[in-house]
């Protein structure tokens, strides 16, 4: 008897489950493209105009690290996220949806794999020098981004551009201060903060600086990537390699 009425509270607590969870009410194709045009507008500068990633994660995957029901997405969308760069937004809550919308359209097509070896790849990015300057999985230098999770912050296309042409797209955050000093003094650096008095930058010959804006002779921010090209450097299929070893380094642990 305990048994059963256990198990009739179980199918209770279940059904009441389905019945409350969320939904999108907006999910038709005219839903779908409003969504993609506020995205484009307003999520494509960090996600990627069509999801692949940025500043953000990519979005076409169709993984999301901080809850995948609809529910989760209108909330971290309207919301943003906590602990992360990710803002809320202003829109209407049925603007919202159209945008989850466009979200869940994003992972709808089959994302390609891609077709190089990621033991080789591992190998190239020790080999050739770019764990030098960039971390990946806690090992190497800090000149450059930390790659440990760049496989869910951007599509494969991306990855090959970054290595072969690499100022094509150069986030804020990684363009090169120079700064010449009243006394002559040369500095080079990404902008780690700003403030009304001070700039502190990582040189990386020097390390964390921090400069007294008026005693600022020349400013310029280079748009150029401090990077170099490998176009020409690397052979085709040890690109393929090094694209899919980066690709490999992704988030663990999200929800589908």
């Amino acid at each position: 008897m305990k048994a059963t009425l256990f198990a009739a509270l179980l199918l209770a607590t279940a059904a009441l489950a389905q019945q409350t969870e969320v939904r999108n009410p907006h999910t038709t194709p005219a839903d779908v493209a409003a969504g993609a045009k506020i995205f484009r507008g307003h999520c494509g500068e960090c996600h990627g105009l069509k999801g692949e990633g940025g500043r953000g994660p990519s979005l076409n995957s169709g993984i999301f690290y901080h809850g995948s029901s609809d529910e989760d997405l209108l909330r971290n969308v309207t919301d943003g996220i906590p602990g992360t760069a990710m803002p809320g937004v202003f829109f209407s809550p049925d603007q919202v949806w159209q945008v989850v919308a466009y979200v869940r359209s994003l992972s709808q097509a089959r994302a390609p794999s891609p077709s190089g070896s990621v033991e080789n790849g591992r190998r190239l990015f020790s080999g050739k020098g770019c764990i030098g300057c960039h971390i990946a999985r806690g090992e190497g230098g800090t000149n450059g981004p930390d790659l440990t999770f760049i496989g869910s912050q951007r599509s494969l296309e991306h990855l090959r551009e970054a290595i072969v042409a690499p100022s094509n797209r150069v986030l804020r955050e990684f363009r090169v201060a120079r700064i010449t000093m009243e006394d002559g003094a040369a500095h080079s650096g990404f902008i780690l903060n700003e403030g009304t008095y001070t700039m502190q930058i990582l040189d990386p010959a020097r390390g964390l600086l921090s400069l007294p804006k008026r005693d600022f002779n020349r400013f310029q921010i280079e748009k150029s990537s401090a990077m170099p090209s490998y176009a020409g450097k690397l052979a085709d299929k040890e690109i393929d390699d090094l694209v899919a070893y980066l690709y490999s380094l992704q988030r663990t642990g999200a929800n589908r």
